[in-house]
């Protein structure tokens, strides 16, 4: 049988690469989105990948939804891939709480909410594969970001605790940190600025969204069954630890 993978934020950018890949690799896919219902049919009817539509930044949305998947698939989720986030970037003696809530709420929060709606399934069963999308700033921080970087490095010390809990039940949880990748946001970005970007990477271009891709159907494989708790940079050499 298939494996069932849910994508979150799955329906553009990083999350698209992913759920694409995923399903190349043989695997049941599902994307959620929170934008225009446009969008999403366009994907799917792009893709054949069914796609969800709820907030996960709320708890009760992600139970509900994730039992909705459950019963229309007859099965539990086998891999989470946690991608959904935003921006609202803003100096911190600026930032309004509502602005510094949203991003945890989507960025950080949203792993709580998926995973612990898919996890006593995957304890159950003994298998399990989280992978939850980070930063190059959540590890390095950056100027007017401190709401998104704390978000981003919260998922680290969040994926790292799950990963100890759960070695034991055939469930891995881990994390990759992307830097500067091309999606078509980033595209839009002001040529100079983009230019100025691109100048600090030492490799010379911005990543591949299939490159982001690549490495998360590897970790959702089985063959990555011994990898867990740890954190992969894919920045180019723009940030090394």
């Amino acid at each position: 049988m298939k494996k069932l993978a849910l994508v979150t934020g799955g329906t553009r950018g990083i999350g698209e690469a992913i759920a694409k890949k995923l399903q190349q690799d043989g695997c049941e896919v599902i994307a959620t989105y929170i934008g225009r219902p446009e969008s999403a049919e366009a994907f799917t009817k792009e893709t054949g990948i069914k796609t969800y539509k709820f907030d996960v930044a709320y708890f009760e949305s992600c139970k509900d939804a994730i039992e909705q998947i459950e019963k229309d698939y007859g099965r539990s989720i086998d891999i989470v891939i946690n991608n959904a986030g935003i921006t609202k970037d803003r100096f911190i003696h600026k930032m309004s709480p509502d602005e510094w809530n949203a991003v945890i709420n989507t960025n950080l929060n949203s792993c709580f909410n998926i995973t612990r709606n898919v996890i006593e399934k995957m304890r159950e069963k003994k298998f399990g594969r989280i992978i939850s999308i980070s930063s190059i700033n959540g590890l390095k921080g950056q100027i007017g970001q401190a709401n998104y970087a704390a978000a981003k490095a919260g998922i680290i010390g969040f994926s790292k605790s799950i990963a100890l809990e759960n070695a034991n039940k055939g469930i891995t949880v881990n994390v990759i940190a992307p830097g500067y990748v091309g999606t078509d946001m980033v595209k839009k970005i002001d040529p100079t600025i983009l230019q100025g970007i691109v100048s600090q990477i030492p490799v010379g271009r911005l990543a591949e969204p299939t490159e982001i891709a690549a490495l998360a159907s590897y970790l959702a494989g089985d063959s990555a069954g011994f990898i867990t708790g740890a954190t992969f940079s894919i920045n180019g050499g723009q940030y090394m630890q």
